[in-house]
């Protein structure tokens, strides 16, 4: 599908966009379709110019106040119309299935990691010396990309997403003390303001095994964890504050089908003790995943209730 097409342009366009959101109903067995795009979808309409090489390359990244300030919010549903018109068409699609249609959003925090190193990294050192030398630039950006996520993420409910997962992808790298201090409040901003929406609300923060007692009182619906964390012991811990969400490892898909199998029921039972267990990965599948042993994950998981 990707073919002789460049990867932000398959973004927007809604045909291909919606059939291979649909791939994995047909294709795997999932129960729920999470719309085809990426978290840097909304940023060009801010007025930065983003290339993938494969991941996110900035043409200027964000060193100074000026910037930040002359960074734009548009109203998304005028700067990525394709969007809307995408979880629409799903929708419409959905309908008659009984399937749930699930938008998304990239976290401020994770936004800003890109924007400020200008690129992915091991270990964001650029971004991680500006929390500590350019406090109030920092702080500005990461206001103006919560305000952006949130109208985006509000405007998705409006086009037919039915709940909304934010993925923050590196605010893992942070100790418990700054992500209290950075993260925490913003994760908390965009629950409260999105209450109103009614849509469930889904956090993953990845590499968060040290952070999720902090993710239980954000006001997220759903915390989903990555596989380093305990199933079992953080269903124990908050899981009748927040339902949960995960959390095999994607390489498990691998396993022959049985081992498979076996580790679906290990999950199931862990999550049992929570107040509500979403059986999913603890992250996405990686472009190496066996789309046998996603059928088997899938299928194993459909046989639970039988």
């Amino acid at each position: 599908m990707r073919e002789g097409i460049a990867f932000l342009d398959m973004c927007r366009d809604v045909e291909r966009a919606v059939e291979v959101s649909l791939q994995p109903i047909d294709l795997v067995g999932s129960e729920a379709v999470i719309f085809f795009s990426d978290i840097f979808v909304p940023i060009p309409g801010m007025g930065v110019e983003v290339d993938f090489a494969p991941g996110p390359v900035m043409a200027e990244p964000i060193r100074t106040r000026a910037q930040v300030d002359a960074l734009r919010n548009p109203d998304p549903r005028e700067s990525t119309p394709f969007v809307y018109d995408i979880l629409r068409t799903l929708r419409a699609e959905l309908e008659g299935r009984g399937i749930p249609l699930l938008g998304f959003a990239g976290a401020p925090f994770t936004l800003a990691a890109y924007l400020v190193e200008g690129a992915g990294s091991r270990d964001f050192s650029v971004l991680k010396k500006a929390l500590y030398r350019e406090e109030a630039m920092m702080r500005a950006l990461l206001d103006h990309l919560a305000e952006g996520v949130i109208a985006y993420l509000a405007a998705q409910v409006e086009a037919g997403a039915q709940a909304l997962q934010l993925f923050d992808t590196w605010a893992g790298l942070l100790s418990r003390e700054d992500y209290a201090h950075w993260v925490q409040p913003l994760h908390r901003r965009i629950a409260e303001a999105l209450q109103e929406t009614g849509a469930p609300l889904i956090l993953y923060v990845n590499q968060g095994s040290h952070v999720t007692d902090f993710m239980a009182e954000t006001g997220f619906d759903v915390v989903s964890l990555d596989w380093r964390v305990d199933l079992g012991k953080a269903a124990e811990d908050f899981g009748q504050r927040v339902s949960l969400q995960g959390n095999l490892d994607p390489c498990a898909l691998a396993a022959p089908e049985a081992e498979i199998a076996r580790a679906v029921e290990t999950l199931a039972a862990a999550g049992r003790g929570a107040r509500g267990h979403i059986l999913n990965l603890g992250h996405g599948c990686l472009p190496n995943t066996p789309v046998e042993g996603v059928r088997a994950f899938t299928a194993a998981a459909r046989g639970l209730a039988e």
